[in-house]
């Protein structure tokens, strides 16, 4: 039987289960869950993505939990699984993203729908620059005091390298926190300043600055390097556009 009452903890997977024609068996979702603001204001809110209210969950008595071992808590998790169905998934890059379109889709009776949101995404990648010899090495940050950096093994590290860079930190796994003395040692030519978690500003930019002068200084859209659902449609031309950006500060 299809799921008629979904529970979802991730926020781009609650904005691919609209697209996919589900608001309606959408019953609860995160504070984090903001896209697409039209659809999911009146939806009950079950806490943050890592500080769930279980009872507010349960009262909601749902046939489908979505959530992300990443973005979610492993005994929450663990908890939930006690007494409803939950589909855990593990997203590390753009082909784990693909894959999870289609599981989300043969989960909910939206199988077709999936599909072509997959072909449309593939197509739109596909028309992407291929990496060449001499990517421009990126820091991309991602909180500040401490200071955290996305480091290899993440979905972001994929998305900087289908935007056309290289990692700056790919010596490191997961969301190390580094030093200015670190960020010195190894020369990024770019310096990424995400708009989420932290909500970096352009007046974040001369403080980075301050630390690698030589390196060229960014703020930019943190859903397009971090949502792998329905969110990625927007992400080709993103990078396309901000390589565009970046070749014009260099020239």
């Amino acid at each position: 039987m299809l799921p008629q009452r979904i529970v979802s903890l991730v926020p781009s997977q609650t904005e691919l289960l609209i697209d996919l024609g589900l608001d309606k068996e959408i019953v609860g979702i995160t504070k984090f869950c903001i896209h697409p603001a039209d659809k999911v204001r009146d939806r009950a809110i079950v806490g943050g993505t890592k500080t769930l209210h279980l009872d507010r969950i349960r009262v909601l008595e749902p046939d489908l939990i979505l959530a992300n071992k990443e973005e979610n808590t492993r005994e929450q998790i663990e908890e939930l699984q006690r007494q409803f169905r939950v589909h855990v998934t593990d997203v590390n890059t753009l082909v784990d993203a693909l894959n999870m379109i289609r599981e989300v889709g043969e989960l909910t009776g939206k199988r077709e729908q999936a599909e072509q949101l997959v072909r449309q995404l593939t197509a739109s990648f596909d028309q992407l620059p291929q990496p060449g010899q001499n990517q421009p090495a990126a820091a991309y940050f991602i909180w500040r005091k401490p200071y955290m950096v996305a480091a290899r093994a993440t979905f972001i590290d994929a998305m900087l390298e289908t935007a056309g860079f290289r990692n700056a930190f790919a010596d490191r796994t997961r969301y190390p926190e580094v030093t200015p003395a670190d960020l010195q040692a190894v020369r990024p030519d770019l310096i990424l300043l995400s708009s989420e978690p932290y909500p970096f500003t352009e007046k974040h930019i001369a403080e980075l600055q301050s630390i690698c002068p030589s390196a060229r200084v960014l703020v930019v859209d943190g859903e397009l390097f971090s949502w792998y659902g329905s969110r990625l449609l927007r992400a080709a031309d993103y990078f396309r556009n901000l390589q565009g950006q970046i070749a014009r500060l260099t020239s």
